[in-house]
């Protein structure tokens, strides 16, 4: 693809870039995404093992993305309230209402469900789906802009975590000002942190060892939320 010169050119060349990554990543086989999820799943519960202390805002799973629900259940076992994103209006930002099995659901954009009747919340994390990520840290969305401009609006910035899979790496998507880079990527291969303008592999977190080390886990997060009761 050649280098997008203006505004309309970089939208045709997202738009491009976009497909060809779907398609990418819906020609995974149900085993090749279930051994990713698990994968993730491991990275995300040692690489932050402040999740269960807060509230996670994650995404229902469109197009074969990493899906979130089975590490969500984990989370709410041990404490943590999740929740899912409201599209409220187009240009505007998302709000997110409590989610778990039990709250009423309906199709929304995409016909993606969403929660209704449920508490509405101020996430401490969001594991958000990406379509593409490059080397600074930004994601390729659907190009409706609601996450940047979501997390443009809240007082407090959650930690973000991008979720995705490692085909989805590419050398750069042009970031403009408007788009918001992610505080950290975890795909199947491991924890990626973003350090002034670049991404940084750190790696996969080892398993502990035995019993007692689960007190003091590998953490990677740079701040500890506590459980909003």
């Amino acid at each position: 693809m050649s280098t997008p010169c203006n505004e309309q050119e970089l939208r045709q060349w997202r738009k491009a870039l976009r497909a060809e990554l779907i398609e990418r990543r819906m020609a995974l086989s149900p085993e090749t995404l279930d051994a990713h999820r698990h994968a993730m799943d491991d990275w995300l519960e040692r690489g932050f093992p402040n999740l269960h202390r807060g509230t996670v805002a994650m995404c229902w799973p469109y197009k074969n993305e990493y899906d979130p629900r089975y590490l969500a259940r984990k989370l709410r076992d041990r404490g943590a309230k999740t929740a899912l994103p409201v599209v409220v209006a187009p240009r505007t930002p998302l709000l997110f209402r409590e989610w778990h099995p039990g709250v009423k659901l309906v199709p929304g954009v995409y016909d993606i469900p969403y929660p209704v009747e449920s508490e509405e919340v101020i996430p401490d994390y969001v594991l958000l789906p990406m379509n593409g990520f490059d080397a600074g840290g930004y994601r390729l969305g659907y190009g409706g802009g609601f996450f940047d401009r979501t997390l443009a609006s809240l007082k407090k910035r959650p930690v973000v975590i991008g979720v995705t899979y490692e085909l989805a790496k590419i050398d750069t998507i042009y970031p403009q000002p408007y788009d918001i880079p992610m505080t950290y990527v975890v795909t199947e291969r491991g924890i990626y942190r973003r350090d002034g303008d670049k991404l940084v592999y750190l790696g996969a977190p080892e398993a502990p060892t035995d019993a007692s080390t689960l007190s003091s886990p590998v953490c990677y997060e740079g701040e500890a939320p506590q459980r909003r009761d």
